[in-house]
């Protein structure tokens, strides 16, 4: 066995490359703080997760919430065999109920450190490589129509065919948006029109009126609750991708069973970690729905998680998937994963557990230590 013998978070802070990250209600990002967990293990084997809530208004989480948050349940794992995910996930259930954003950058690191432990690639672990070359999409934030249409520009001359556009304000302003990004967008091109919850459902059937002639456009999260975006559904008949409301396995089959949905967002932090998200894409593939794999935010480390469980996932099914490495400006495990022409590439594939080396000098000081003395 492979115990934990201690847990370390550290924090740092990243910054959006391309200045105001802006989602509808007003949010607005420049930078973030971001949680790095160490798992080190009783044969000195070291795993990293990491952790970044999208702002406090987001979904539930903060950034200065990680530490705190860990430094509660992690007494409670050292000592526990680092293999046995199914005891660590119950464990960090059993000692605190909810904050499964922060239990996730614990997991993460774990399935890292399996890896190293048994000599294996966490895609090999997590159901074997399927594609080496992941789909990529990116976000476009809420801007003005031509503000938009030349981000997508931009990230189209990189080799991007998927863009995620910010909507969610006055529908008529939104479609207008939209209208100048498949104006210079071409036929094979996909855009995700994301509300994040942002339409009243009046403005969400307004909107979904407006652009239900379009046929490469799908429509994301028009409003908060699945109730409300069922409604919406019946008004349009174009595809619907669900996001916040996917929170757990529960949901999805809530939404399956109500025929909510062509596609969801399945986010590694919000379902609580890789070992969740592994459950999930699962009964996603039994299911036949189709899923964008990512997380709330993150650098480097959650990039590499988002590979590995994107690579391991049936090809047809993963409609795609985020390197948000390309997103920020810091690094803390040299660029890697990185993104070529619009696809994410698997770094250093024959790597064992996320296959990437962490920068821990860059990251400072721990903010928060826990071992077998302290627990």
């Amino acid at each position: 066995m492979s115990r934990i013998s201690r847990i370390d978070v550290f924090s740092y802070e990243l910054n959006y490359a391309h200045g105001d990250y802006v989602m509808s209600g007003g949010r607005t990002i420049r930078a973030l703080r971001s949680s790095v967990v160490r798992v080190t293990t009783s044969s000195g084997v070291e795993g990293f997760g990491e952790v970044c809530p999208l702002g406090p208004n987001y979904l539930p989480g903060y950034g200065a919430g990680p530490a705190s948050v860990i430094a509660q349940f992690a007494p409670a794992l050292i000592g526990l065999d680092v293999e046995n995910l199914g005891l660590v996930n119950h464990t960090m259930d059993s000692a605190l109920t909810g904050h499964g954003y922060a239990k996730s950058a614990v997991d993460v690191a774990c399935w890292d450190a399996f890896g190293k432990t048994v000599g294996q690639p966490a895609y090999t672990l997590l159901g074997g490589l399927r594609h080496d070359r992941l789909p990529l999409y990116v976000a476009v934030p809420l801007d003005s129509d031509s503000a938009m249409a030349s981000h997508v520009a931009a990230r189209k001359a990189e080799g991007t065919r998927r863009f995620q556009l910010k909507v969610g304000a006055d529908p008529h302003d939104d479609v207008s948006r939209v209208n100048a990004v498949v104006a210079a967008t071409d036929e094979g091109d996909v855009i995700v029109a994301d509300a994040n919850c942002g339409w009243r459902l009046q403005d969400a059937v307004i909107a979904a009126r407006l652009l239900n002639d379009h046929d490469r456009v799908y429509l994301e999260q028009p409003c908060a609750s699945l109730e409300e975006c069922l409604v919406v559904r019946e008004r349009t008949t174009l595809p619907m991708i669900l996001d916040e409301v996917i929170t757990d396995p529960h949901a999805l089959l809530r939404a399956y069973h109500a025929r909510a949905m062509e596609a969801i967002n399945l986010k590694i932090s919000r379902v609580g970690g890789l070992t969740k998200a592994m459950f999930m894409r699962n009964l996603c593939e039994a299911l036949g729905v189709r899923m964008t794999i990512e997380d709330t935010w993150g650098g480097d480390l959650t990039t590499a998680a988002v590979s590995h469980l994107a690579a391991s996932t049936t090809p047809d099914l993963l409609f795609a998937a985020s390197y948000m490495n390309d997103w920020v400006l810091e690094h803390i495990a040299g660029y890697h994963p990185r993104s070529r022409d619009g696809w994410g590439m698997i770094s250093a594939p024959n790597a064992f557990g996320l296959g990437v080396d962490v920068d821990v000098a860059a990251l400072g000081e721990p903010v928060v230590s826990v071992d077998a003395s302290k627990s």
